[in-house]
């Protein structure tokens, strides 16, 4: 469950440190909150609104505590975040392309479309142990390449 909380913390935050943190936070809330889960309701999803909660808190304080314009030292960026996005999101197409058949397919089944481990299993003909070592070393692969 866990890895699936990074994957969706990392929708709302690029860097490893916010994302730990928001899984974190998410996990103290559900633990404190679990009189509230509804047994036979899908714990992912609760979770997973938890953590969009969270998130939209964090955002509305950090709105609520922003500094002003004067405060600012400056105005100007460097570089625009749109071109930022772009400059990474073309980095992680590249490191995507790197990755062996296997390890693209896996990937893409657990990561972008959703698939539990055993569906993925099923679909690449392998055990679920055999999916998840394939899909930590994609990812490890991607970090290496993607971060340095």
């Amino acid at each position: 469950m866990i890895p699936a909380l990074r994957a969706f913390a990392r929708k709302f935050y690029r860097e490893r440190e916010d994302v730990e943190d928001l899984v974190q936070e998410t996990l103290v809330k559900a633990i404190a909150n679990r009189s509230k889960y509804v047994p036979y309701a899908p714990l992912k999803s609760w979770l997973f609104t938890i953590m969009r909660n969270t998130f939209c808190t964090r955002i509305r304080i950090q709105t609520r505590e922003a500094p002003g314009l004067n405060d600012c030292i400056s105005q100007d960026m460097v570089v625009k975040p749109s071109q930022q996005y772009a400059l990474e999101a073309h980095e992680v197409q590249l490191a995507l392309e790197t990755l062996s058949d296997k390890y693209q397919q896996v990937l893409a089944l657990v990561v972008f479309e959703g698939k539990s481990y055993q569906r993925t299993a099923e679909l690449c003909d392998c055990s679920v142990g055999t999916v998840k070592s394939r899909l930590h070393r994609a990812r490890h692969q991607l970090h290496m390449i993607v971060d340095g």
